[in-house]
């Protein structure tokens, strides 16, 4: 067994994962516990492409070695609870209970050292599944469904977001599915692809910081204005949304409660669009909906929508839109959409007679 053979094979691994943590450890985006779950992920890729070799060494030798059973257990473990982290990583609010069927595969893959029974190392040395010998696999695949499943339905990931988090999965999903068919398959497989895959979402994050709302997790005005270029010729309309007496509030309870009213509105406007629907905090109290192919009775069923959601907070908004005629620009929507938005404000702060703030480009 030669080390400086290991490190030829993993270089690129150790370089990815090693660089990984440098980049980590001057983070200033991320929480402290996303992190933490970063590098213990990078830590066990390590563990484990060292253990694969090790592993991989005592297979080849005639005879048999009692320590080749307990990295066998200890790999099958590992795969399992890297898993398990990236589902922490991608969505650090999950329970505890989350780690019930590693916990559990990892007892059976030890357990299987003496009796046999996921997998054993015959005494001429060669590895055999046992009676539940998919099980790891199984387990493996629950995971990745998990996250999947999570993934299309917990996030605000726009369409664009999405070809990379599927590429992410299927390379994963392929690194697990070889060695089903190809006992003898190389560690690196695994090692290099969740290493890679746990990089592509590091910088996955960092864009989304880059083009989200801090506070509301929308997109942001920055991705409002490249978006409005992007899509300037398939944009049929622009809605408007703006919170009435945000500076009441804020003078009154405080800007924690600012802030709890902004990101209420932000979830109702959320939840009330539709695929091509896309929302942004254009900044402070204001947001905007760019609406890519939908026609006015899809725009008008959306504001009512939104309106429905509202009503349901302790909290109210104006509303405007615009559609597209043959020679207006989206710049020119936004304007019409804000005059008519700025109508009902009006309106409201005369029926409710309450103090309203202007904006100093009012």
């Amino acid at each position: 067994m030669d080390v400086f053979e290991y490190l030829s094979d993993h270089w690129g691994l150790l370089v990815l994962l090693t660089g990984m943590a440098i980049v980590l450890g001057s983070d200033v985006h991320l929480e402290k516990r996303m992190v933490s779950c970063i590098f213990l992920t990078g830590f066990m890729i390590c563990v484990y492409s060292v253990t694969c070799y090790i592993e991989t060494y005592l297979g080849n030798q005639p005879d048999y070695s009692p320590l080749r059973p307990v990295l066998c257990a200890v790999n099958y473990s590992l795969v399992t609870f890297i898993l398990v982290n990236i589902i922490l990583i991608m969505y650090p609010m999950q329970k505890r209970y989350l780690f019930i069927p590693a916990v559990m595969n990892a007892v059976l893959c030890f357990i299987s050292i003496p009796t046999g029974l996921v997998f054993r190392i015959k005494p001429d040395n060669h590895f055999g599944r046992g009676l539940l010998g998919f099980l790891p696999y199984f387990i493996n695949a629950l995971y990745l469904v998990y996250l999947i499943y999570n993934s299309f339905h917990s996030n605000r990931a726009q369409k664009e977001d999405y070809r990379l988090l599927i590429f992410m999965y299927v390379t994963a999903v392929l690194c697990l599915i070889v060695p089903l068919f190809e006992e003898e398959s190389n560690s690196l497989w695994f090692t290099m692809t969740i290493a890679i895959d746990v990089m592509l979402y590091y910088v996955f994050l960092l864009q989304q910081f880059t083009k989200r709302d801090s506070l509301t997790k929308l997109l942001n005005r920055q991705s409002f204005y490249a978006d409005a270029g992007k899509y300037a010729n398939e944009i049929s309309a622009v809605v408007t949304m703006d919170m009435n007496g945000l500076k009441e509030l804020n003078d009154s309870k405080g800007h924690v409660e600012g802030d709890t009213a902004l990101r209420s509105l932000a979830d109702c406007f959320w939840k009330s669009a539709r695929p091509g629907q896309r929302v942004y905090r254009i900044g402070g109290d204001e947001y905007a909906i760019l609406c890519i192919g939908s026609q006015e009775p899809e725009v008008c069923a959306l504001i009512e929508r939104m309106r429905k959601a509202v009503a349901e907070t302790p909290y109210t908004c104006s509303i405007g839109y615009a559609m597209k005629t043959a020679d207006s620009t989206v710049e020119q929507m936004y304007q019409l959409a804000d005059r008519e938005l700025y109508e009902e404000k009006k309106e409201f702060y005369l029926k409710t007679g309450k103090k309203r703030w202007k904006r100093m480009d009012e």
